[in-house]
């Protein structure tokens, strides 16, 4: 339940991001694959957010807070806790300010996510692989810092941010009959639910996630948030919890939540490798994993996908762990 003071951004709050973050992102392209179209029954377009320069669509959300702080806050800058990609997002949107970044990472992030954010200059603290240490961890960070707190997904301005990726979605494709987008947190999902439910209200919200790390698939089940501490999953990027502002997205707008095991995230990751050929995080192949799961779901429908990052260590690629 929100509480009453909690702010839900609105469609005025995306298209107001969209005009402060376009200096800032890019508008990145939508790619259709006859293979695919041909495996899954159903013609899919994705929406390529792993091209963004900081390889992720967490760019847009970031930049929107750290280009909407006032002066005197935009010089104590910005803090937050990540797994990665939102971490060195908001490193790069305050490197574009000229201002300091502090983020909380777990100690077992990716490397290649831990170079991107000292590459755009933020200051990382590690903290164990939990949502309890991550948290804790944070608020002994923010108290030395001052920074403004710019929570991954559970923040207004960030939701209002990644809103615009299905605005221009929906601009690029001339209108889709579902947008399937992966889960954890609920950042990107909250966002696509405040953007179609008014620009393309036909438009079915799907929500897909990794079987080992489920709890917003429980959650949308029982009606209620269910966190899991510290799940375990290949999609590195899908391991937080919802929270109240997401939930509020999650419960009122998504039409069902669809989960894929590890084996088969990693089968859509290559598919998605080597026919639309770009490199794309595990986290970015659920949702076409679960589309391959339920085809009867899809069939014959255009569906958009979302392509979330391309944050990914080279030498650790999962199928070479696996084999």
């Amino acid at each position: 339940m929100l509480d009453s003071d909690m702010y839900i951004p609105t469609y005025e709050d995306m298209l107001e991001a969209h005009t402060r973050i376009q200096p800032h992102i890019r508008r990145t392209p939508v790619r259709v694959s006859d293979y695919l179209n041909e495996l899954t029954g159903a013609e899919l377009f994705f929406k390529c957010e792993n091209f963004q320069e900081p390889g992720a669509f967490k760019v847009r959300g970031a930049a929107n807070a750290v280009f909407g702080l006032d002066e005197e806050q935009a010089k104590r800058g910005v803090a937050t806790h990540s797994s990665g990609n939102h971490a060195s997002c908001l490193s790069y949107a305050a490197m574009k300010r000229g201002i300091p970044c502090n983020v909380v990472m777990p100690r077992t992030a990716p490397q290649a996510k831990k170079d991107t954010v000292r590459r755009y200059g933020g200051k990382i603290t590690e903290c164990e692989p939990s949502t309890t240490s991550r948290e804790a961890t944070f608020a002994e960070v923010q108290a030395v810092t001052g920074g403004d707190f710019v929570h991954p997904y559970n923040d207004h301005r960030v939701i209002a941010g990644q809103g615009t990726c299905s605005k221009e979605f929906i601009e690029q494709t001339d209108g889709l009959d579902m947008v399937v987008a992966p889960i954890g947190g609920g950042g990107m999902i909250s966002g696509t639910c405040l953007t179609l439910s008014t620009l393309a209200p036909e438009t079915q919200v799907i929500a897909a996630e990794p079987e080992q790390a489920d709890d917003a698939y429980r959650s949308f089940k029982a009606g209620q948030i269910i966190a899991d501490d510290a799940p375990k999953t290949i999609a590195d990027g899908l391991l937080v919890p919802l929270k109240e502002r997401t939930w509020h997205f999650v419960s009122n707008h998504v039409r069902e939540i669809y989960t894929a095991s590890e084996q088969e995230i990693i089968d859509a990751m290559k598919l998605t490798w080597k026919h639309l050929r770009i490199v794309m995080e595990p986290s970015s192949a659920v949702p076409l994993a679960t589309v391959l799961k339920n085809p009867d779901a899809f069939k014959g429908k255009r569906v958009g996908m979302i392509i979330t990052g391309g944050n990914v260590d080279l030498d650790r690629l999962p199928w070479l762990a696996t084999a």
